[in-house]
C-alpha cells in the first residue's frame, strides 16, 4: 500500500494530474465561451499574441507582412470579444503600429511602411468592430449563439406548423415559401386533432409584413394560436386570437387567418375567416372548383369582431385548398386572376392525385413572387 501511495505521489504522476485539470478547465472555458456563457479571456489572449507576431513579422519583412495585417485581429476581436476586452486589444494594436512606425522609419522614405492610410484602415475596422460588439452586448446574444438561436427559432416554427397524422382515407400536405428565399416567414399554420381525434382543426395565418420582418411576430403568434387551438370551442378561436393581437399594440398589428374545423368521419366542415382569401374546394362529382368565402374582418383591427362560418362537406375524391394572398395576389395580378391560375394548375393533378402537389403548385403559380406564400391541401381519398 505504501509503495502504491509513493508511486501516486511521484513528480510525473502529479504533473499528469495537473495537466489533466488544466485540460479540463480549458475545455470547460472553451465550451462556456462558445455557448456565450463564459469569459472571453481565451480569445483575448490569443488575439493579443497575434499582435506582436504580426508586428515582429512586419519589422523583419514589411514587403510580405504588411502593417495593414493588424486589421485581422481587429476584425476577429469585433466578432469574438466584449467591448471592454476589445479596448484592450485596440491598445495593443495601436502600440504595435507605433513600434512598426519607429522601426521602419517615416513613410516618406519608401514603400511598405506605416502610412496614414494604414492607420486609417486599422482605425476604421476598430470603430466598426466596436459598434458590432456594443450591439451584441446590448442585445445580449453573442455572435456565436446568434446563428444557433435563429436556427432554433426557425425549427420551432417548422415543428409548430407540422400537421397531425390523419386516418388512411385522408391526405394532407403543407408547403411554405418565404419571401426572397429567406428562412423566416410571416405565414404559418397550427393544427391539432380535437374532440377525441375525430375533428381536425387547422389555422392558416398571414402576419402583416413578410420574410424576416414578420418572422418574429409569426413565432409569437404561432405559439399563442397553438395554445388557443383546441382549448376553446371552434367558434371562439378567432375572437380570442383577435383580442390577443389587439393587446400586443404593434405598429403593424394585423393579420389574416382562416380556421378549418373538419369532421374526419363525416367530412363535414366549417370554415371561419378573418380577412383571408377564400378557400377552394374541388368537387369530384362535377370536377369544378368552388370558392368557400367566409365573412370576417382582419385580426387586430377592432375589438368585439364577429366571425361567421361557411359550411361544406368533403366527399370521397374532394380536395380543399387553403392558401395565403402571396400565392394568388401580386401588384400586377388581382385575386380573381390569381385564383383562376391556381385552379388551372391544380387541374393537372386531378387525374393522378394531389400527393406532392403543394410545393409544385407554388412553383408553378408564384415562383418568383416577392412575398410569403403558403398552401395547404386536404384531400379525402376515394375508397
Amino acid at each position: 500500500m505504501a509503495t502504491r501511495r509513493a508511486a501516486a505521489d511521484t513528480f510525473s504522476a502529479r504533473m499528469k494530474r495537473q495537466l489533466h485539470r488544466v485540460r479540463i478547465g480549458l475545455r470547460k472555458s472553451g465550451v462556456d465561451y462558445f455557448r456565450g456563457d463564459g469569459s472571453d479571456w481565451i480569445a483575448l489572449a490569443g488575439l493579443l499574441l497575434t499582435v506582436p507576431l504580426i508586428a515582429g513579422g512586419t519589422v523583419v519583412n514589411s514587403v510580405w507582412i504588411s502593417p495593414a495585417l493588424l486589421v485581422l485581429p481587429i476584425v476577429a476581436g469585433g466578432l469574438l470579444l466584449r467591448p471592454a476586452s476589445l479596448l484592450g486589444l485596440y491598445a495593443g494594436a495601436a502600440t504595435a503600429l507605433i513600434v512598426e512606425s519607429i522601426a521602419l522609419g517615416p513613410y516618406t522614405q519608401g514603400p511598405s511602411r506605416v502610412t496614414p492610410g494604414v492607420v486609417l484602415a486599422v482605425a476604421a475596422c476598430g470603430f466598426f468592430g466596436l459598434l458590432i460588439a456594443q450591439f451584441r452586448s446590448r442585445v445580449g446574444v453573442p455572435w456565436r449563439r446568434g446563428g444557433t438561436m435563429l436556427f432554433d427559432l426557425r425549427e420551432r416554427i417548422r415543428v409548430q406548423s407540422k400537421l397531425p397524422a390523419l386516418p388512411p382515407d385522408w391526405h394532407r400536405e403543407m408547403a411554405l415559401r418565404p419571401a426572397g428565399g429567406q428562412s423566416f416567414s410571416g405565414d404559418f399554420v397550427v393544427a391539432a386533432r380535437t374532440n377525441g381525434g375525430r375533428t381536425l382543426e387547422v389555422v392558416l395565418t398571414d402576419v402583416s409584413g413578410k420574410g424576416m420582418d414578420a418572422g418574429s411576430r409569426a413565432l409569437l403568434l404561432s405559439g399563442a394560436f397553438g395554445g388557443l387551438l383546441g382549448s376553446l370551442p371552434p367558434h371562439a378561436f378567432l375572437p380570442a386570437a383577435n383580442g390577443y393581437l389587439i393587446r400586443q399594440d404593434w405598429d403593424e398589428g394585423f393579420a389574416t387567418s382562416i380556421h378549418l374545423v373538419l369532421d374526419l368521419e363525416s367530412g363535414d366542415y366549417e370554415l371561419f375567416s378573418a380577412g383571408h382569401p377564400p378557400g377552394l374546394q374541388l368537387s369530384a362529382g362535377s370536377g369544378r372548383w368552388e370558392e368557400k368565402a367566409a365573412e370576417g374582418p382582419l385580426l387586430g383591427v377592432y375589438d368585439g369582431a364577429q366571425f361567421d362560418p361557411i359550411k361544406g362537406t368533403l366527399r370521397p375524391g374532394d380536395v380543399l385548398m387553403l392558401f395565403t394572398d402571396g400565392l394568388v395576389e401580386t401588384s400586377d395580378r388581382d385575386l380573381t386572376e390569381g385564383l383562376d391560375r391556381l385552379t388551372g394548375e391544380a387541374d393537372r393533378y386531378v387525374a393522378g392525385g394531389f400527393h406532392g402537389a403543394a410545393w409544385h403548385l407554388i412553383e408553378a403559380v408564384a415562383k418568383d413572387v416577392n412575398d410569403d406564400r403558403a398552401l395547404l391541401l386536404i384531400c379525402r381519398e376515394t375508397g
